[in-house]
């Protein structure tokens, strides 16, 4: 018993919350009460959860501004897909397939993150963001201009698609790797290194912190995992277009962590689900000739949603009615009801 008291559950929320959707799920799957629109959603929704917090990674806790992730998508998602595709004929399109389409396209997008973090030592801010915004343009337009045998040129890449009733099982589980793996690098002593470049590099390097060598860290990692997204978005699909690795789509991705929160995995775990939701719903409420609203509306609540966390007017009532402030509410209450309580026996006696 007090080894679970002295747990901090707090660093095991996301795990746990991630565990019960798969566990709920994999159940309603089992009677036959999941819809494939539903495996759909949670499929998109675990690809942009590995995208959110990979990119994390880079801008929240590392400080550098990217804007090249759909970029290392686009690399994960062309070679890892040509992969499934050529292996799907001799070892058919099961979880070994999968797998070796997941390592290849991770590290194709490792080695993109490596050769993108060698300007990124020299380079911040404005500069840094329109050299990765380059990069992603390059890559989406190489995919885009190869032959129609090699990876599909403008027509796109042929992928094999995965049993759509199970996929979203294995979208999930990765997205658990994905936080295990990132959330233990920033909680070990490597991540506080990390935090220190962020907050102030002139001091990270006088304290003997290897600047270089955590900058490509960051960077590689980070593409890594967003390849892996790619890698699943390509079996989630018949066809690979390079229209979809657009700059919006990175802009897409790096407006999710910023309203998560910079630094925090659980706020770009929520922003992901929430704003994949939206669009969902606003696509399938805006039809026809209102189409056209979707992305208004879309910019009005995120335009919304960027003044409540960062109008100086309203800091006052994000303080008075933010979540920690009411979990600490709740906490002394808590604490105060046995001290009411025995006060009430002594009263009573």
């Amino acid at each position: 018993m007090n080894k679970l008291k002295n747990i901090q559950w707090k660093n095991y929320i996301n795990y746990i919350a991630i565990a019960l959707v798969l566990v709920v799920f994999v159940a309603l799957t089992l009677v036959g009460s999941v819809s494939a629109s539903t495996t759909s959603l949670l499929e998109e929704m675990a690809i942009k959860i590995i995208l959110a917090v990979s990119l994390s990674l880079v801008v929240g806790f590392l400080g550098e501004l990217s804007l090249g992730h759909a970029g290392f998508m686009c690399v994960g998602a062309y070679i890892g897909g040509k992969v499934a595709a050529v292996l799907a004929a001799p070892l058919g399109n099961g979880i070994l397939t999968l797998v070796i389409a997941i390592v290849v396209g991770a590290a194709s997008a490792a080695i993109c993150g490596f050769l993108v973090g060698l300007p990124a030592l020299r380079l911040r801010g404005d500069y840094l963001a329109i050299t990765t915004l380059a990069f992603g343009e390059i890559v989406r337009t190489i995919f885009m201009n190869t032959s129609e045998n090699s990876f599909g040129g403008p027509v796109g890449l042929s992928t094999p698609r995965f049993d759509k009733k199970h996929f979203y099982i294995i979208c999930l589980i990765m997205v658990l790797i994905t936080l295990f793996v990132i959330q233990n690098l920033i909680r070990s002593k490597h991540g506080r290194a990390i935090e220190a470049i962020r907050d102030n590099e002139i001091a990270a390097r006088a304290t003997g912190i290897n600047i270089t060598n955590y900058k490509l860290l960051g960077f590689i990692m980070s593409a890594a995992f967003a390849g892996i997204a790619g890698v699943l978005y390509s079996y989630t699909k018949f066809n690979v277009s390079s229209q979809m690795f657009d700059y919006n789509y990175s802009i897409e991705i790096l407006v999710i962590v910023v309203l998560g929160g910079m630094g925090s995995i659980n706020g770009s775990i929520i922003s992901a689900v929430a704003i994949t939701f939206l669009n969902r719903y606003l696509a399938n409420v805006l039809t026809g000739n209102l189409a056209v609203l979707k992305d208004l509306i879309y910019a009005l609540i995120l335009i919304f949603i960027v003044i409540y966390n960062n109008a100086p007017a309203l800091k006052d009532f994000r303080e008075k009615y933010n979540f920690q402030t009411l979990v600490a509410k709740l906490k002394r209450k808590k604490a105060s009801k046995p001290d009411t309580d025995e006060a009430q026996v002594k009263e009573d006696a």
